[in-house]
């Protein structure tokens, strides 16, 4: 005779912040328990990889004009929505926390690179993640999610025990200029509220790079959540060295754009702006805006450098 499977009690849950809906009796034998009931995802929530690319501009990808080979995000793109507007704190660190709190971030106190803290307000670099300004997408109303975080993230003081993952993890990179040949890993997880560092198990010569090695780092928290919660969204923000010092590409990558660019940052501003206007991303009347007076003209920059050779 086959033994019926044993099924899973369900709690009992009432709103928050109404009366309890159990019972409370003289003995354990005369009572209930019930929860409060959580905040839960609601049916067909998407999950979200948010991509934050350190020092790339806005004519670097192949969607916004660039030479450069982009064909992964201007095939989303093509899917999506092409900004043509874009504002940064031009900087890392208070980048990150504004597009991590939803707030400004002097309102973040990060007013500055978390490396040069002053003391003084809006630049004490202690709330980029406290509760108070706390990962935006982990408050959203009805909606709980698995918030990953993989890549550098440049929060200096972000090891501090203030900080709270919800229900995730993070792992990044010990420093913002890390070597991406030999990096210097940290991982942060909320259920133990542990961080530990570790060296990558590859090295150069076997084929270690920083980049490669978040990915997979970012695959395996994705697997991990969707094993524990299949039907739970996850927010997994990623954040790759990217352009950020310092420049270790790979050399088949390099290789790829071999003399591409000899003809200087003022040939690819024209270029790529000229470019824009044909895509309609700006306007056809745009006219370009004068180069920094701090940089120099590229044909002179090329004497000094030639000059700087072979002195």
């Amino acid at each position: 005779m086959a033994k019926k499977k044993s099924e899973t009690p369900q709690l009992k849950e009432y709103k928050s912040g109404t009366t309890f809906a159990g019972v409370i009796g003289r003995t354990y034998d005369s009572s209930s328990p019930a929860w409060p009931e959580p905040n839960r995802t609601k049916p067909g929530a998407p999950n979200v990889l948010f991509i934050v690319l350190d020092d790339t501009g806005f004519g670097h990808l192949g969607c916004y004009g660039s030479p450069i080979k982009t064909p992964n995000i201007d095939s989303l793109a093509k899917n999506g929505l092409l900004y043509n507007n874009m504002h940064t704190t031009a900087l890392c660190s208070p980048t990150r926390s504004c597009i991590l709190t939803g707030r400004n971030h002097h309102s973040n106190h990060v007013g500055c690179l978390t490396n040069g803290s002053t003391g003084f307000p809006a630049m004490t670099v202690t709330c980029l993640l406290k509760m108070e300004c706390c990962l935006k997408f982990s408050k959203t109303k009805d909606t709980i999610l698995t918030v990953s975080a993989s890549g550098i993230l440049h929060p200096k003081r972000l090891c501090q025990p203030q900080v709270r993952m919800t229900d995730g993890r993070l792992e990044e990179a010990l420093r913002d200029t890390t070597d991406f040949l030999e990096a210097i890993l940290i991982s942060i997880s909320r259920t133990s509220q542990r961080q530990y560092s570790d060296r990558p198990e590859k090295t150069p010569d076997e084929g270690y790079h920083f980049t490669e090695d978040i990915v997979e780092q970012a695959k395996a928290m994705i697997a991990d959540s969707k094993q524990i919660a299949p039907d739970k969204p996850f927010f997994m923000y990623f954040a790759p060295g990217a352009m950020h010092s310092p420049h270790h590409v790979r050399k088949e990558w390099a290789d790829k754009y071999k003399g591409k660019f000899d003809k200087g940052w003022d040939a690819y501003r024209k270029e790529v702006f000229e470019k824009q206007k044909k895509m309609g991303i700006i306007p056809k009347n745009t006219v370009l805006s004068a180069r920094n007076a701090d940089v120099q003209d590229w044909k002179n920059f090329q004497k000094m450098r030639r000059k700087f050779m072979h002195a």
